[in-house]
Parts: C-alpha cells; structure tokens; sequence
C-alpha cells in the first residue's frame, strides 16, 4: 500500500508502513466521522477531546493515505467532497458494526444475562444436559446458552478454535492444553436383538460376545475407541457390520438383528432389544467436562463451570 503526497501539485507516492488499509486508517475513522458530523474541525475535537492541531493532522494524513481530498476547507469550518460523502457512508457502517460488536461481547460476558457456549456427547443430550440446564437456571435464569452436540474430538478441535467455552466429553481427554476434570461414569450395556441367544440373560462376559458382529460408532469417538479397548481386554478384536454416528440409530440396527452393541442406557427403553449387563471387563465410561487452559472465563461461563464441578457423582439421571 502506498501514501500519496502533493509538492507543487505532484503527486509522490511513499509506502504507507501498515499491513493493511484497516490497520492504516481504522484508528482515524471514528475522527473523520466526527469531523465529518460538525463540519467543524475544532468541535469536532473538542467532542474528541482531541487537539484540534492533532485532529487537523490527522485529517490531513488521512487524505494523503488515500490520495483523495475529503475535505473542503474554509478556514476551521469543512464540508465533504463527493468522494467524502461516499467515504462517510462506508465508515458510518464499519463503525456501527464495531459498536454492535463490542455491545454483542459485552453482553456474552454479563454475569446476570451472558452466554456459554456448551458442547456435549450426543448421548447427553435427551435427558443429561437438559437436566443440568434447567437446574443451573434456577440461581441464573437470564443465562443464554448456545448448545453443540458433537463426538469429542470433534468439540475439542471446536474448543481450540475459540468456538466452545467448555464441553463434556468422554474419555475424559488427556492433553498439555486443556484442563479435563472427571464428573461420572455410565455403565455400558450389551445390546442384543430380543431373539438373541444371549437376551434372556441379566448378565453377560462380554468374552461370550465375541463370536458376534457388532454395530458401533465411526473411528474417532470416543465411545468407539472405548468399545474397542473393552473388546481388547476381553481377548478378542470386534468385527464390525456397521458404523455410525448416533446411538440410537445403533440400537434400531441392533433391533433389526444386524449386530449387537455396547451402549449407555438409553434415555427411553427401546422395543426389540435386551440390554444385558456386562461382569467382565467392567464396562464403563467416563465422562468428565474440559476447557482450554489459561483461558479466561466470563461471569456466565465460570458460575456454569463452578456449578458441573459440584456435580461430581451426580452428573446423570
């Protein structure tokens, strides 16, 4: 970018050391506007508590960064040139967009009526989440929320880019940049068709599984990584059918007998399937909430994040 200057009528231009136009000229917008407003430089820095040296200045560097004249000047007093008033339109929304923005933060970030951006497992969703929400909004009833549902790594990746203030999650991550905390655990069942050979038993070794074909979530989730180890640990590796990416839709492929599954309980008894429990290994997840480290918290999002940490043990219904 370029700053063109006039010496005897010619124009010279010079680098203007700025990264950009907005890096060069924003801090002089909301002044023109205001002189723009007065058509008076000295009033206009007098609302500035600005010099009118320092604001007449400023004027003058402007027009040089954008080598058009803005300004007619009669002495003190200016009126816009065309190019001016086309100019003013453009700043006049910039600026108003700024002032939404600042008022849109500002409002997040108050403590009686601000916002948290909160993911979540989609297996929390029915009845967890809902749960927490309603009791949190007793003490902080003005309380916005904006809510994701998503598989963890996929929230975590969202939190890292500034999209999330906290999320719960499962297994509990492990990472230099994120504080994780563990909150509970759900104990995972063996869903089988109701006409498996295994559904008439309370109680299973997930070892008698083997043999089975399984339905799980895609590679990525964590209830997958889960099913995997479990599976493991019980001495034999899962053939997979189907993968997926919602519970539910696991149990209707279990019910329809293309598979059996390891699955939280589910928020409402599914019709044609048994949910066994598994003796060995323990069959369990953990379910902790995470947030970025040294992040700071606004009002909302530490009363929230104070109020999942005295959930301990009591974080499911």
């Amino acid at each position: 970018m370029s700053r063109i200057s006039y010496e005897n009528d010619i124009p010279v231009t010079a680098d203007v050391e700025a990264e950009s136009w907005a890096a060069a000229l924003t801090p002089r917008l909301a002044q023109f506007a205001a002189v723009a407003r007065h058509e008076h430089v000295t009033r206009a820095a007098q609302e500035l508590g600005v010099p009118q040296s320092t604001l007449s200045r400023a004027m003058v560097r402007l027009e040089e960064d954008l080598g058009v004249s803005l300004f007619a000047r009669r002495g003190r007093t200016v009126a816009l040139t065309p190019a001016g008033r086309t100019f003013l339109r453009s700043v006049e929304r910039a600026l108003a967009e700024v002032d939404r923005a600042a008022e849109s933060v500002r409002a997040d970030a108050d403590p009686a009526g601000g916002r948290v951006s909160f993911g979540f497992l989609h297996t929390l969703g029915t009845e967890t989440v809902p749960g927490l929400i309603r009791s949190f909004r007793v003490d902080h009833p003005r309380v916005r929320f904006q809510l994701v549902q998503n598989y963890g790594e996929a929230m975590i990746e969202r939190m890292r880019a500034g999209g999330l203030d906290l999320c719960l999650t499962s297994p509990v991550p492990d990472a230099p940049d994120l504080v994780a905390r563990r909150l509970d655990e759900q104990r995972l069942r063996l869903v089988v068709p109701d006409d498996h050979r295994l559904a008439g038993r309370r109680r299973v070794r997930l070892a008698e599984a083997a043999s089975e074909l399984f339905v799980t979530l895609e590679p990525g989730y964590g209830l997958r990584r889960i099913t995997d180890a479990l599976c493991a640990e019980a001495g034999f590796t899962p053939r997979i059918a189907f993968e997926g990416e919602e519970a539910e839709t696991l149990r209707g492929l279990v019910a329809a007998g293309l598979g059996v599954a390891l699955l939280p309980p589910p928020a409402v008894p599914r019709p044609g399937v048994a949910e066994l429990t598994v003796t060995a290994p323990r069959a369990v997840r953990e379910i902790g909430v995470a947030w970025l480290d040294g992040h700071p918290d606004t009002p909302p999002v530490a009363a929230f994040k104070r109020f999942l940490l005295g959930r301990r043990g009591q974080l499911l219904p």
